[in-house]
Parts: structure tokens; C-alpha cells; sequence
């Protein structure tokens, strides 16, 4: 319980801290620390539940491609603003590390396994992304088109 917290304050922190490369101060840097700690919470729990990598990443990154397009609606400001340090934590970054050097070693037992673990996380990220951009644009197409026809009514 405790490293499932200190887990997801560390994920808000490095979501924070790559808010702050992306020059966002104020309001926006705490919700992007908040998004970021959401996202690798959601990750948690999925995980926690037995629903494997693939699925808890694939909901993590729902959770967070939508909190950001609601953001950028609400703050006025970007999607990719919000977007890529939310993400951050969800990123494979030490699989592709012991991928590359089980590569560069070349242990023909252990490279397999990591490039089949850091596919899976990649593709349930960017399929994620694919669904929910893709979703997100189209309800927000309809919302303005609705209320622009209620405004001319």
C-alpha cells in the first residue's frame, strides 16, 4: 500500500518535472501533476486487479488522453501541453533499457522476453492515444456543433 502511494506521488513529481521542461508554471503544472499521478494510479489499480500490463497501460493512457483534452478545453490552452508530461511516468523507459542491453550483449534468452514486454507497453500507449483522441475528437466536434445550433435557435 504504502509503495503503491510513494509510487504515485513519484509519478506526479516526474510528470511535474516534465511540465516545468515544457516552461508550464501555476495552475497547469499541478494539474499535470495530478494527471500524471492519476494516470500511473489507474495503472495500479488495473494491474492490482489482474488486468496485465497491456490493459492496465491501455487505461492509464485513456484516463489521461482524456483528462487532457478536457483541460486544454478548460484552461485554454494545448492538448500536447498537457498531454506528453501526463504521460511521461507511463513510458517503458527502464524495458527499453534492459532491452537495448540485452541487444548490445546479445543474450539471445533475455531479448526476446524484454522486446515482447516493451511491444506490449508501446502498443497499449499508442493504442490508447489512437482510441481516445480519436473519441474525444469526435464528442467535442459534436458538443460545439450542438451548441452553436442552440446559440442560433
Amino acid at each position: 500500500m504504502l509503495t503503491n502511494i510513494i509510487q504515485t506521488l513519484t509519478a506526479a513529481l516526474g510528470a511535474a518535472g516534465f511540465g516545468l521542461l515544457f516552461n508550464v508554471h501555476g495552475k497547469k503544472l499541478l494539474w499535470i501533476a495530478a494527471g500524471g499521478g492519476l494516470g500511473w494510479l489507474v495503472y495500479l489499480l488495473v494491474e492490482a486487479m489482474g488486468g496485465g500490463l497491456f490493459w492496465a497501460l491501455f487505461l492509464a493512457t485513456v484516463t489521461v488522453v482524456t483528462l487532457s483534452e478536457i483541460l486544454s478545453r478548460v484552461l485554454k490552452s494545448p492538448v500536447i501541453l498537457f498531454l506528453v508530461p501526463m504521460l511521461i511516468p507511463l513510458v517503458p523507459g527502464g524495458g527499453l533499457y534492459y532491452m537495448m542491453d540485452a541487444l548490445i550483449r546479445e543474450d539471445t534468452g533475455g531479448f526476446p522476453a524484454k522486446l515482447e514486454s516493451v511491444a506490449i507497453q508501446v502498443g497499449a500507449i499508442a493504442s490508447g492515444l489512437i482510441v481516445m483522441t480519436s473519441i474525444m475528437g469526435n464528442f467535442f466536434t459534436i458538443y460545439y456543433r450542438r451548441k452553436a445550433q442552440k446559440q442560433g435557435k
